[in-house]
């Protein structure tokens, strides 16, 4: 019960957010700038989220998040632009493709821990990235033109869809599976849990999401090109998650957020922007290394102060 409550409030909050923003838009208080600014933190915040399920629940350091990210792009993109397919139909076939390439690259690396996880996966995101390179039927290195069909509606749908899987699954008993991985996985695996087998699960669900999110990132620029999803690509996105806390969702949304704002006025000046960032990461990891957020959430704050004032009430 109390979980459908809390499944109401969320939705309650999730339809009040777009109403004002949406009202915001139509009345032509957040011009063009600031509507893509809405839809670039949409899509950040899925990627976010997405690694989040990764690396803060189930604990697989992977640093190649935009390889998935690529595919959605491109496979979105021949959807759209060679089959002259619907936008919809694009994203969810963007999100499946994505899914069967995580799944491929789990299977065999997903037995690795730790560094050599991490240079597996970014192995894989530069083999995609050479791959889409090199095939004249995308543009090559030249890039692919692609209409933009992305808008806050589409993007605001698909950021509420990926929290709600993500949220459902982290506590279901798969979620708190893969929690057990993240705290031991030795001690997972003595225990009975699958452990090859949920950090496919979860890495799946990850790549589906970030393909996703490529697809909505492909169609809210006129042209995607290999050399926007390179290494630097997979470093912004960890660098969500690693700010706002491993193992809190509620601080990837919100470093999320605070990233691409802080990006998107500084894009102009790439150097400093990489400085700024460079320079966040140091001072979290001198001063709060476990990140914003740690593995708190945000409702965590509200249950606490609940229970201290019934406390309170009682010692009264």
């Amino acid at each position: 019960m109390k979980m459908i409550n809390r499944f109401w409030k969320f939705m309650l909050l999730a339809i009040i957010i777009y109403t004002i923003i949406q009202l915001l838009i139509t009345t032509e208080v957040f011009n063009l700038f600031y509507t893509n600014t809405l839809i670039t933190i949409a899509i950040n915040i899925i990627l976010a989220v997405s690694l989040h399920l990764v690396i803060g629940i189930t604990g697989q350091f992977s640093i190649g998040h935009a390889g998935f990210l690529a595919v959605g792009a491109y496979i979105s993109a021949i959807v759209t632009m060679k089959l002259a397919l619907p936008f919809p139909l694009a994203l969810f076939a963007a999100g499946v493709i994505a899914a069967v390439a995580g799944l491929i690259v789990g299977i065999p690396t997903l037995r690795l821990r730790g560094d050599y996880l991490a240079i597996a996966t970014l192995g894989f995101a530069e083999i995609i990235r050479i791959i889409f390179l090199n095939i004249d039927y995308v543009g090559g290195a030249a890039g692919m033109v692609v209409s933009r069909t992305t808008n806050w509606t589409i993007s605001y749908i698909c950021l509420l869809i990926t929290l709600i899987v993500i949220i459902n699954f982290t506590n279901s008993r798969h979620g708190r599976a893969c929690v057990a991985i993240r705290e031991n996985e030795i001690a997972a695996d003595a225990m009975g849990i699958n452990t090859t087998y949920y950090k496919v699960v979860a890495f799946v669900i990850g790549s589906f999401f970030a393909g996703i999110a490529g697809g909505l990132y492909a169609h809210n620029f006129y042209i995607i090109q290999p050399a926007s999803f390179g290494f630097l690509k997979s470093f912004d996105i960890l660098i969500f998650v690693v700010l706002g806390g491993l193992g809190s969702l509620s601080g990837a949304v919100l470093s999320a957020i605070l990233l691409t704002i802080v990006s998107t006025f500084l894009q102009d000046y790439a150097e400093t922007r990489m400085i700024i960032y460079s320079l966040i990461l140091i001072l979290v990891m001198l001063y709060r290394p476990q990140g914003l957020m740690g593995t708190r959430e945000i409702t965590d704050f509200f249950t606490s102060r609940k229970k201290n004032a019934l406390k309170g009430g009682e010692n009264l």
